[in-house]
C-alpha cells in the first residue's frame, strides 16, 4: 500500500510547513553550488521575502531570523524538470497535483514542464488556464505548460501557439503525437520562430517504431518482444534537424537514448543550429538487459538501450552535448503494470529519483558536481526560458538542502508519488534532499531515519 496522505493531511502538513517557514533563514556551513555562475565555496546563505538576500559576508542573522546549520550539506538551486506527467487533468486513477507535487518537493525539484498530453490536450489558452491553477491551488512548486503543436496532437493542423505563448506555454511540442505531414511539420517550425518559441521534440519514427516496445537486440530476439530500432530514433532526428537547417526554429531534442543520436545532436550544434537535447536519468543507469524476466517497471518509451548506447549518453552529458538530465516522471496506478510486458503502460515514477540517479554519475566519476548540477539546473531553465536554476542575490528562494554521502534505499511505501512504478524500488541510492525550499517557504523536510 502507498503512504498517501489524504486531502485533509495535505491540508495540515502544508500549514505546519508555512507556519514553520515565515520569516528570514540564514543557512550556515553549507557548500554553496551555483552552476550557472560556477560558484562553489562553504558561505552562509540569508533568505529574506521569498528571495536570497545575501551571500557570504552580508549574511547575518538578526533576533527575527531562524537559523538552519547544514554542515557537511550542499545548498543548490532548486531543480528544473523539462518533463514530468502529474497525470490531472483527465487520468486522477494514476496520480494527481496533490501527490505529485510532494513527490516533487521531496525529489528537491523546484519548477516542472507539463507535457500537453493531458486529458483534455492543452491546445487552447482555456486548457492552458485550467492547468496553471490547478497547479497554484497546491504551490510549493513551479509548473509550466507546454502548448500542443497540433490541435489535439493529431498532426493534421496548427494550434493556437499565439494565444498558447501568450496564455503561458514555455514551448510547444507535439509530445507523443503524429507528424506524418512533413509540410506541416515545417509550417510549426516557421510558426514558432516568429514567436520565438522553443519546439520540443520526441524523436521516433512511428512506421519504424511499428509499435515496438523493446530495443532491437538480443534481449528482445530471445524474449519475443516487438523490437523499437535505433533507425527510429536516427530518421526522426535527421528529419527534424533538416527542418532547422531550413527555417532556423529552435528545437529542443527531448529524451534521447542512442549513442548515434547524441552524434547527430554533436553534428548539429558544431554547425551552430540552435538544437538542445536533454536524456532521462533512468537512460543513464538502466540497459535493455534489465527488461530480462519481463520486468514491466523496465518498460519505457523510448527502450532502454544496449550498454554502449548509455555509456555514450553519459559521455554526452558530460561534454554538454546533452544539456539536461530529465525525470521523464510517469506514474502508473498497480494495474498498469500487470499485464505481459508488451501491454503494459510504459513510463516511471521519477521525481524522487531524479537527483539522487544523477549525483550517482558524481561517485562514479562521470561527472563533476557541478555538470550535474548544470544539467538538472541552470541548463533546463535556459532551454525552457525559466528565471530559475540560480543562486544570486536578488534571485527567487528556490533551494535545496542536500547530503550529499546519504545512502538510502527506495521503498515503495515511502514515496510520495501516487505511482509506485519504478525499477529502483530496493536499490540503494546515493545522495538525498534534506530540506526544500520555495520561495524562500520551507516545503519539505525528511523525515529522520
Amino acid at each position: 500500500m502507498s503512504r498517501v496522505p489524504k486531502m485533509k493531511e495535505w491540508s495540515a502538513i502544508a500549514q505546519r510547513t508555512a507556519a514553520a517557514s515565515d520569516g528570514p533563514v540564514l543557512i550556515r556551513n553549507a557548500r554553496v553550488l551555483d552552476p550557472a555562475s560556477g560558484f562553489d565555496a562553504v558561505v552562509p546563505v540569508l533568505l529574506r521575502d521569498g528571495r536570497i538576500a545575501a551571500i557570504g559576508e552580508g549574511a547575518v542573522a538578526d533576533a527575527s531570523t531562524r537559523a538552519v546549520d547544514a554542515r557537511g550539506c550542499w545548498l543548490i538551486p532548486g531543480l528544473v524538470d523539462l518533463c514530468a506527467r502529474f497525470r490531472e487533468p483527465g487520468q486522477t486513477h494514476k496520480a494527481s497535483f496533490a501527490t505529485e507535487t510532494r513527490a516533487a518537493q521531496a525529489g528537491g525539484i523546484a519548477h516542472v514542464v507539463i507535457p500537453p498530453d493531458t486529458q483534455p490536450v492543452i491546445d487552447t489558452p482555456a486548457m492552458l488556464i485550467r492547468l496553471q491553477r490547478i497547479a497554484q491551488q497546491h504551490g510549493g512548486v513551479t509548473v509550466h505548460g507546454l502548448a500542443a503543436l497540433t490541435k489535439d496532437l493529431k498532426g493534421e493542423a496548427l494550434a493556437e501557439l499565439s494565444a498558447l505563448k501568450a496564455a503561458g506555454a514555455v514551448g510547444a511540442s507535439n509530445a507523443y503525437g503524429p507528424m506524418p505531414d512533413s509540410r506541416i511539420a515545417r509550417r510549426a517550425l516557421e510558426y514558432a520562430k516568429g514567436l520565438n518559441l522553443t519546439v520540443h521534440v520526441f524523436a521516433q519514427d512511428m512506421a519504424l517504431a511499428a509499435g515496438g516496445c523493446a530495443h532491437e537486440g538480443p534481449v528482445a530476439t530471445r524474449l519475443g518482444l516487438a523490437p523499437i530500432p535505433v533507425a527510429a530514433e536516427v530518421a526522426s532526428l535527421r528529419f527534424w534537424i533538416s527542418l532547422v537547417e531550413d527555417t532556423g526554429a529552435r528545437v529542443h531534442f527531448c529524451r534521447l537514448s542512442t549513442a548515434r543520436g547524441a552524434e547527430l545532436i554533436e553534428s548539429a550544434r558544431s554547425r551552430g543550429l540552435p538544437v538542445s537535447a536533454d536524456v532521462a536519468a533512468h537512460q543513464l543507469h538502466l540497459t535493455d538487459a534489465d527488461v530480462d524476466g519481463f520486468d514491466p517497471l523496465c518498460h519505457v518509451i523510448p527502450p532502454l538501450r544496449s550498454t554502449a548506447d548509455r555509456d555514450a549518453l553519459r559521455a554526452a552529458v558530460k561534454s554538454g552535448v546533452i544539456d539536461a538530465i530529465c525525470s521523464d516522471h510517469q506514474p502508473h496506478e498497480a494495474d498498469a503494470k500487470i499485464n505481459p510486458f508488451p501491454m503494459t503502460e510504459p513510463g516511471i515514477s521519477a521525481l524522487e529519483t531524479l537527483l539522487p540517479l544523477s549525483l550517482a554519475l558524481v561517485h562514479e566519476g562521470w561527472l563533476t558536481p557541478l555538470q550535474a548540477l548544470a544539467r538538472l539546473t541552470s541548463a533546463p531553465a535556459t532551454i525552457a526560458g525559466i528565471d530559475g536554476g540560480r543562486i544570486a542575490v536578488g534571485q527567487a528562494a528556490d533551494l535545496v538542502l542536500v547530503d550529499p554521502e546519504a545512502r538510502w534505499v527506495l521503498h515503495r511505501d515511502r514515496m510520495y508519488s501516487a505511482g509506485g512504478n519504478s525499477p529502483f524500488i530496493g536499490r540503494r541510492l546515493h545522495g538525498r534532499v534534506l530540506r526544500t525550499f520555495h520561495a524562500g517557504r520551507e516545503v519539505f523536510t525528511a523525515s529522520r531515519g
